[in-house]
């Protein structure tokens, strides 16, 4: 089932080599997919040419293909793969191409220039950063410190990066130092939630105490502009004579591309830069099909997860924790134990009562997932296969914003939940263990596909026929859908909760977005931006794989014409309108199946009166619309 968005230190550091140097060398180069022998000459993967900003010719239900802009057309005649897709100028007025950051929609053509192997994939450019620089980084001296850079690896426990700077500090007998870069516009980028900022920024205050106790001081500072972010890291490095760089690999493509810069950045400068696997349990590029492809449906995937994992054991074993810091860390470098969490930058800022909210909802730091994790293993897990889909149930992890943020590495749970078990298989004993775990392996493989599929990452749907769907851009429909009143309880319920918490049960994700994407018709990527611009665990490679399930359009989806009828949602996964009557306290007077459709079963006077809307659509009808608009879109070849 889809999960839509889910000894000591010496003795641990055999396997975790092993784990990143398989071949006892720091070429990434057995983690990527492999290339066929030939391929067409690279083209260079910025994609920078389009329309300019503001250019719009979007009409609400018939829409037109938009001609590319001069720019766009004079660009073509040298390279064809630069002009952008005909419905560019959609995705830009309703703000889900940002193109203060990004170029225009692309065409269909590129990205299945990816999918041919006729693109660079961004994991490539660091790999071959790493090649280029292997034998500098390998000779660069230790100098007066070593520097672990955290980003979405919020902890000190089985850190893999953290761990090896660590064990190289100490063995040089110099100071460790930790650094975290607060980038502003690389939040606005992304669409980072402001709940989630906040959550990171309570973390840093439980990572930075942490950290003071093993006398390893943690310098945190905001970078305005993201282009400057590198060079910053490089000034840092110089001043405080540090001669090594140690980071956990990001998958995104900026974050990829960034990483290949800065690798050779700090290469030319005398330094080295050791980039590593941590995220994921098994590393990108590892699982192929027989025929050496990526896989890109879940089950086959997952069963070769599995045996790889039990062929390859080490890839369970925990990074230690860092040793203490050599005691010239105070002297050499005191003020930096100084240094304050940055506060969160406009635009990403929650009112007091806001903070004090989240801060009861999801307290934060590494320690609290390990307590929440414990807790879980002890008294849920086994029966998670039983509960996970019923939202009124407490059945669920509520890990996710660990996962997330880093607080807490997806090893330790499945290695956890895993020796709570009466086998060492990952596929044996408890069902509520082995389910628990083949749903984090989810975020495994929608890392894979990230990584094999960059154009996901570009606002592309994994199939890129599905970007020739004529989406409604229908505002006060959309709107509706946000603010919880579209008339279908369990769609509003779950919007609602988003609202509140800034998390919502994941049964509920793909109700609500089944009915964003297929009862109304509203393009998948306005309801992707809306998830991450609230969720406390916006990770988007799970919400963009997720949405691309519900909406069809993406890697192992339900096909197009299977549509979710939120009715018979609502009434199996809420059969008692608990969880309805908790987040839509106008129909708590509703009694028995009324609940699920309040109009359609005699409890309209009760509905009216407290002010709860009829249905925006009816179901039935925007069922066929949208199979229509489907069939049209992909038959369309443009």
């Amino acid at each position: 089932m889809l999960h839509f968005w889910l000894q000591s230190a010496r003795a641990a550091s055999l396997p975790l080599i092993r784990r990143h140097y398989p071949s006892a060398m720091s070429s990434i180069a057995s983690m990527v997919p492999t290339r066929p022998p030939k391929r067409k000459a690279a083209i260079k993967d910025i994609n920078n040419i389009g329309p300019p900003s503001g250019t719009d010719h979007h009409a609400e239900k018939k829409r037109k293909t938009a001609p590319p802009s001069p720019h766009a057309m004079v660009s073509s005649e040298t390279d064809p793969l630069k002009t952008p897709h005909p419905f560019y100028a959609d995705s830009e007025k309703h703000g889900i191409v940002l193109r203060k950051y990004y170029p225009s929609e692309m065409s269909n053509a590129r990205a299945r220039a990816y999918i041919n192997n006729e693109l660079p994939r961004p994991i490539e450019l660091l790999q071959a950063a790493q090649d280029a620089t292997a034998t500098s980084r390998a000779n660069t001296p230790v100098k007066d410190a070593v520097v672990h850079w955290f980003k979405w690896d919020l902890r000190t426990r089985d850190n893999s990066a953290l761990y090896l700077a660590s064990q190289k500090a100490a063995e040089a007998k110099v100071p460790l130092i930790a650094l975290y870069v607060v980038s502003p516009q690389d939040f606005e980028a992304h669409l980072t939630a402001p709940v989630r900022v906040d959550f990171m920024l309570r973390t840093l205050q439980v990572l930075k105490r942490d950290l003071a106790e093993l006398a390893i001081p943690l310098w945190m500072e905001t970078v305005e502009k993201r282009k400057d972010v590198p060079g910053r890291i490089v000034e840092l490095m110089q001043e405080w004579g540090a001669s090594h760089l140690f980071a956990n690999m990001e998958y995104e493509v900026d974050e990829l591309r960034r990483e290949a810069k800065l690798v050779t950045l700090l290469s030319e400068k005398g330094m080295a830069m050791e980039v590593l696997h941590d995220t994921c349990i098994v590393p990108p590029g590892k699982l192929t099909t027989g025929a050496g492809k990526q896989y890109s449906v879940y089950s086959p995937w997952f069963r070769a997860w599995i045996k790889h994992v039990h062929e390859n054991r080490f890839l369970l074993d925990l990074a230690g924790s860092p040793e203490r810091n050599h005691k010239s860390a105070r002297a050499k470098f005191g003020r930096l134990f100084e240094c304050k969490v940055p506060e969160a930058p406009e635009g990403k800022r929650l009112s007091e009562q806001e903070r004090k909210k989240f801060e009861a909802l999801w307290p934060a730091g590494e320690h609290e997932a390990a307590k929440r994790l414990s807790r879980f293993c002890d008294e849920a897990v086994g029966k998670y296969g039983q509960n996970r889909n019923i939202p009124a149930n407490s059945g669920t992890s509520n890990l996710s914003v660990h996962f997330a943020s880093g607080t807490l590495s997806t090893r330790t749970a499945v290695r956890t939940a895993r020796d709570r078990n009466n086998t060492k298989k990952l596929d044996g004993g408890n069902e509520g263990i082995q389910v628990w775990i083949s749903e984090i392996a989810w975020r495994d493989f929608y890392k894979h596909v990230l990584v094999h599929w960059p154009y996901i990452c570009m606002n592309k749907p994994f199939k890129p026929e599905y970007s020739n769907i004529e989406w409604s851009y229908d505002l006060e429909q959309f709107n509706a859908w946000t603010n919880g009143r579209t008339g279908f309880p369990i769609v509003d319920a779950a919007m609602r909760q988003l609202n509140h918490m800034g998390w919502m049960h994941n049964r509920c994700r793909m109700i609500v977005a089944s009915f964003l994407s297929k009862d109304l018709l509203v393009d998948w990527r306005m309801g992707e931006k809306y998830f991450m611009e609230h969720l406390v665990d916006g990770d988007f490679a799970s919400n963009n794989c997720g949405w691309g399930f519900a909406a069809s359009v993406g890697v192992d989806p339900q096909p197009y014409f299977r549509i979710f009828n939120p009715l018979l949602q609502s009434e199996k996964f809420d059969p008692d309108g608990e969880y309805i009557r908790k987040w839509v306290p106008e129909l708590k007077g509703v009694s028995g199946k009324a609940i699920h459709d309040p109009y359609g079963r005699g409890a309209s006077a009760v509905a009216s009166k407290a002010g709860y809307p009829r249905q925006i659509v009816e179901h039935k009808g925007a069922r066929e619309t949208t199979l229509a608009a489907y069939k049209r879109g992909i038959a369309s070849g443009l």
